[in-house]
């Protein structure tokens, strides 16, 4: 019975045998990854260089977008050189570090998105606590903290996942190294401490939904007792973005890794993951951008900067 040692290569799912429509399917991979690696540049080089953005909201959006360049720059790239090259092939090493860099990037940022929810509920609930509670100090901290619970997760379930003999063959039914998809391939009852592993998790995950969701109950209490509409606005602005960004993230993750056997399907599953792992780090300086005029001058700016000196 051959196990996960014998394996010394995957073949990851091919989206169309036609060249024509591969070249194409190249092309949306691309231009997917230009707009993400611009937005989220953008909003990293408008943070580092406007001091007016030097506050904790920007220091953990600048963070936010790290983890979407790491996470989209995970998958899209070997999916981007499949299409171009017309080949399916990713090596054992290949996969398991998407495994391990995936997990790393998706359960820090949903850390960080906690994290964030936090600092909106101290800005908005107890503003005048907000310098004391959230001093550059302690937003490292909570920043490492995201970082390191990724990482120490990342590592578990990598562990875990490739540490099960395969049996089934080297065929995963994706466009990217993912776990669910390579329990597939292992041999009867051998995936069940991942799967205790993964129900830990996500135990955890939910965890933090709860004090994302708890911590929004008090601020939309306190918004709705302002006896100001410019206060309103300045508090939905604030936090109209990250809740977007909450239930964008969560409920396309959730889906791709709980929904029932019953309604899984390949080209579902390719759907699901492509929302989870592509639209987030693309839309998600789009959404912050949107409602938050000091980005929009510190991005301006910069526009203004880079064509001056151009000239």
């Amino acid at each position: 019975m051959p196990n996960s040692s014998s394996v010394s290569e995957f073949l990851l799912l091919a989206f169309t045998d036609t060249r024509e429509l591969q070249l194409l399917n190249f092309g949306l991979f691309l231009g997917i990854y230009l707009a993400a690696l611009l937005g989220n540049g953008l909003i990293l080089t408008a943070v580092a260089c406007d001091h007016r953005l030097h506050t904790p909201m920007y220091f953990f959006l600048l963070n936010l977008a790290l983890l979407d360049l790491g996470c989209i720059s995970t998958t899209l790239p070997k999916a981007m050189a499949n299409s171009l090259w017309d080949t399916r092939a990713i090596s054992y090493e290949g996969c398991a570090a998407q495994v391990l860099f995936l997990v790393f990037f998706f359960d820090a940022e949903f850390s960080l998105l906690t994290v964030m929810a936090y600092d909106r509920y101290i800005a908005i609930c107890k503003p005048l606590h907000y310098g004391s509670l959230l001093g550059s100090r302690a937003c490292a901290k909570m920043a490492a903290a995201a970082w390191a619970s990724g990482f120490l997760n990342a590592v578990l379930h990598t562990a875990n996942t490739f540490s099960v003999p395969l049996c089934q063959g080297n065929a995963v039914d994706q466009f990217f190294c993912e776990i669910p998809q390579i329990l597939k391939l292992s041999c009867s009852d051998a995936y069940l401490r991942e799967i205790g592993a993964l129900v830990f998790s996500v135990s955890l995950l939910f965890g933090c939904l709860v004090f994302i969701l708890v911590s929004y109950v008090h601020i939309f209490r306190t918004v709705l007792r302002m006896p100001s509409e410019q206060g309103w606005y300045k508090a939905f602005s604030m936090c109209l973005p990250h809740l977007a960004l909450v239930t964008l993230f969560v409920s396309t993750g959730m889906f791709a890794y709980l929904k029932p056997p019953s309604i899984s399907s390949p080209t579902l599953d390719v759907v699901v993951s492509f929302l989870y792992s592509m639209v987030p780090p693309a839309v998600n300086p789009l959404i912050y951008s949107m409602r938050n005029q000091e980005l929009k001058d510190a991005v301006g700016k910069l526009f203004g900067y880079l064509l001056l000196h151009h000239k």
